[in-house]
């Protein structure tokens, strides 16, 4: 999960500069379908295979090819809306059109609070096998340290935290890479066990029980393609290019995926990746070759950087919520002289650190799905209601067939979230409830 494009420079009390101004079409499909590919490859499967394991079983390839297919229903909901109205805002502007201002605040919240919960996951996988690799810290103060640290590089400003994303996704992919190249020396040893590849289900759990929960969990590997919509105003002939490099950056990210699981699952027995929290670790102890410890560093890079990427979200967008007046307005506030949002990332930062102590990663990433299921329901059935609107320009159409069934994937994949997890959404989305109805208040109040 990455950043959008962030909002206008800010002057020292958060209004932007220079007023509105139309951006620059700069992004061909190539570069489109890079970017988005570095949204999708991320952090998440280095630290939730075995987690997918422990539910799924033995066919972790399985909860990741669905998640995958999934992921293209609602994928094609954010094409056809993207296309159709090409600027900047995503779920939160077309959730605004379709029902209003008050569903439009839900739903940016939703993404905000997702981004939160997201770090706060990444910084407990940081914490685990990877790091002890190196050393034995204890996990809070791990998180506390890890968390400091990515504030520093987001206020020190978006290029150099760019710049830094350049080079930590060229590592993490290869370390991907690495893994599939790693399972596939495996298979031409003789070694590892196949036969687990079709095991469906764990002794608790039944088959289709336990691929629907691993997809929950596999969901969030998935997660940052819908960020891109940030930048369809700024790419030349959106209509054709935003498609083509959206769906073209989520099967190349679902092949790699895939693959992953299916050389981590043969090559690793199943509760041994299941009880490992650096699960990507054990197929290169496994495989031999490569010292476990270069391995380490580079997942620990995967982690940080989307990290990273994910808290620069979150905090450019608590900035924009509080600026729109739908957030306490010193969250607006940024230094002086980097004119980065310092409040809001120190406010993001806080609550992440107390949800990282708050929950297991399985838990943080479920529950970070299930805020994200409320975004992508909203969005599939805001296909629907908008297709009363017919603007002059062209755009891609979805077969009507995909967002009914994009919303329908969000409800069943709900039902299959733990009831733990849903008591954390539920009181996460109450406080949305009722700041977005304070919001709502102040905003009548202004108008009048």
């Amino acid at each position: 999960m990455t950043t959008p494009s962030p909002p206008s420079p800010p002057t020292t009390d958060g209004s932007p500069q220079g007023g509105t101004t139309a951006l620059k079409r700069a992004l061909t499909t190539p570069l489109l379908y890079f970017f988005i590919l570095g949204d999708v490859l991320g952090a998440g499967v280095y630290v939730l295979v075995g987690q997918i394991a422990a539910e799924s079983g033995g066919a972790v390839w399985l909860p990741l090819l669905l998640a995958l297919l999934l992921s293209l229903l609602t994928a094609a909901s954010y094409a056809e809306l993207a296309t159709k109205y090409p600027r900047a805002g995503g779920a939160s502007h077309y959730a605004t059109l379709a029902y209003g201002p008050f569903t439009g605040f839900l739903a940016g919240y939703c993404m905000l609070a997702a981004g939160i919960v997201s770090v706060a996951a990444l910084a407990r996988g940081f914490a685990g096998a990877y790091l002890t690799a190196f050393v034995s810290l204890p996990v809070v103060l791990v998180a506390a340290v890890f968390l400091c640290c990515l504030a520093l590089l987001n206020a020190r400003g978006i290029s150099e935290s760019t710049r830094a994303n350049v080079a930590a996704t060229v590592i993490e992919v290869s370390g991907l890479l690495l893994v599939v190249g790693l399972g596939a020396w495996l298979f031409l040893r003789g070694a590892g066990d196949p036969g687990r590849l079709l095991r469906l289900g764990t002794a608790g759990t039944g088959a289709a029980t336990g691929v629907l929960s691993g997809t929950v969990l596999a969901y969030y590997s998935f997660v940052g393609f819908e960020t891109s919509v940030n930048v369809a105003e700024e790419t030349r002939d959106p209509r054709r290019a935003y498609p083509r490099a959206l769906f073209g950056a989520l099967v190349t990210a679902g092949a790699v995926y895939v693959l992953v699981g299916v050389v981590a699952s043969a090559a690793v027995p199943t509760g041994t990746l299941a009880r490992s929290s650096g699960p990507l670790l054990e197929v290169v102890k496994e495989a031999g070759g490569v010292p476990p410890k270069l391995f380490s560093a580079i997942a620990l890079v995967a982690v940080a950087n989307g990290a990273l990427l994910t808290g620069i979200m979150s905090s450019r967008l608590a900035y924009g919520m509080a600026r729109d007046g739908l957030l306490p307005r010193f969250l607006t506030r940024v230094l002086p002289g980097r004119r980065t949002p310092w409040a809001s990332i120190a406010a993001t930062t806080a609550l992440s650190f107390l949800l990282a102590l708050t929950g297991d990663v399985a838990t943080l990433a479920s529950t970070l799905v299930l805020l994200l299921l409320v975004v992508f329901f909203l969005v599939n059935t805001a296909v629907l209601v908008q297709r009363r609107d017919r603007p002059a320009h062209p755009h891609f159409r979805a077969y009507t067939g995909v967002p009914v069934l994009g919303a329908v994937s969000c409800v069943v994949l709900a039902t299959r979230v733990e009831a733990e997890v849903w008591t954390r959404g539920l009181i996460v989305l109450a406080v949305g409830v009722a700041l977005g109805a304070v919001a709502a208040r102040h905003r009548r109040r202004a108008s009048s």
